[in-house]
This record gives C-alpha cells, sequence and structure tokens, in this order.
C-alpha cells in the first residue's frame, strides 16, 4: 500500500471512529481487501481440509471490527494489528475446539514456514504457539506483540515499527531474537 492511500486511510478510520458513516462505506474495500489478505496468508499456514475456508475467517474478523464500538483507530497499521489479534484468537479458538472434540487423537497443526519462526522441519501446534506467545507476553511484551502483529498480522518491519513506535532495526533485532525464543519452547514442548 503506498504512502498516499496509507493516510487517506488513515483518515478514514478516524473519521469513522469519530461516528462517520459514510468513511466506514469507503473503508468497507479496502477493509475488506486488507482482510482477505490477512486471511489468505492464515489459511495458508492450515491444512487442507480445515473447516475454516479463508472467506469465514475474513468475515468473522470483519463483523468482529465493524460491530466494536468507541475504539479511536490511529492509523492502518492499529487497525490491521487490531484484526491480526482478532484472526489469531478465531483460529485458536478453532482449534482449541477441534482438539477438544478430538481428544483421542493425534495434534492438529499448522504450517509456519522457516521465515516466521526459524524451524524448516516441523510445524507446530497452533494452540501451543498461542500459549507460548501468550508466555513470551508475560517476559516481553513488545517482542510478543511484534510476532503478533509480523506473523499474524503479516505487517511488514516498517508497518510493526510505525505501530508500536519503535525504530526498523528495534524491530529486526526482537523480531530475530523472539523468533528464537518461541522454537527453542515449542521445540522444548514437543520433547
Amino acid at each position: 500500500m503506498s504512502a498516499g492511500s496509507d493516510i487517506e486511510l488513515t483518515l478514514l478510520l478516524k473519521a469513522w471512529s469519530a461516528g462517520d458513516q459514510k468513511a466506514l462505506e469507503e473503508l468497507v474495500p479496502h477493509i475488506q481487501r486488507e482482510l482477505h489478505r490477512l486471511a489468505s496468508r492464515y489459511m495458508a499456514g492450515e491444512r487442507a481440509n480445515h473447516p475454516l475456508q479463508t472467506t469465514a475467517l475474513m468475515n468473522e474478523a470483519y463483523i468482529r471490527l465493524i460491530e466494536w464500538r468507541n475504539v479511536q483507530w490511529q492509523n492502518r497499521a492499529h487497525f490491521f494489528a487490531v484484526a491480526a489479534q482478532m484472526m489469531r484468537r478465531i483460529l485458536v479458538d478453532a482449534a482449541r475446539a477441534r482438539e477438544g472434540s478430538k481428544r483421542s487423537g493425534g495434534t492438529v497443526e499448522t504450517a509456519l514456514n522457516e521465515q516466521s519462526l526459524a524451524s524448516p522441519e516441523r510445524s507446530p501446534d497452533l494452540v501451543a504457539l498461542d500459549a507460548a506467545l501468550t508466555q513470551l507476553a508475560e517476559l516481553d511484551a513488545r517482542k510478543s506483540k511484534i510476532v503478533e502483529l509480523r506473523f499474524f498480522g503479516g505487517l511488514s518491519l516498517q508497518e510493526t515499527a510505525a505501530a508500536l513506535q519503535i525504530s526498523d532495526r528495534t524491530v529486526l533485532r526482537e523480531w530475530n531474537l523472539a523468533k528464537a525464543w518461541l522454537y527453542r519452547e515449542l521445540k522444548r514442548e514437543r520433547l
């Protein structure tokens, strides 16, 4: 997305926050396009017969975001960071529901690529990843937020830096440390 459209989206989000329903009408195509991109990214890592489809994940997140009241959106990155968090919750809830219904079966896995957690061999269970990420948040909330924005939100280094109001270098350094920590925790859990 270009800087101009970022600014336009931010202005529309702020207008919508102030109660302008016309701004919401203008936002809808932008929101749906970006949510579909996020949902596609999430679902690309899920197994082929996952009960949620990309469009269902996108629609569920969209409905939850649109129904939120009294939110003061700061900018595009803030909005999509919240969207990423919602999608994470939706997928983790679905994984927990499947896990509960398959107590006697194996674990449900989601594919994380090498770039996301530096592990080309196996893909950790989404519930285990969520638990590890929650544990990381207790130790270092900013690193946890960086993982959430980068992995779950698909935000770039620059977008993540803008959302957290830190430098690109800090994001990169903490992203690498967080990936290493998560990889170690997920590997330990599998032993």
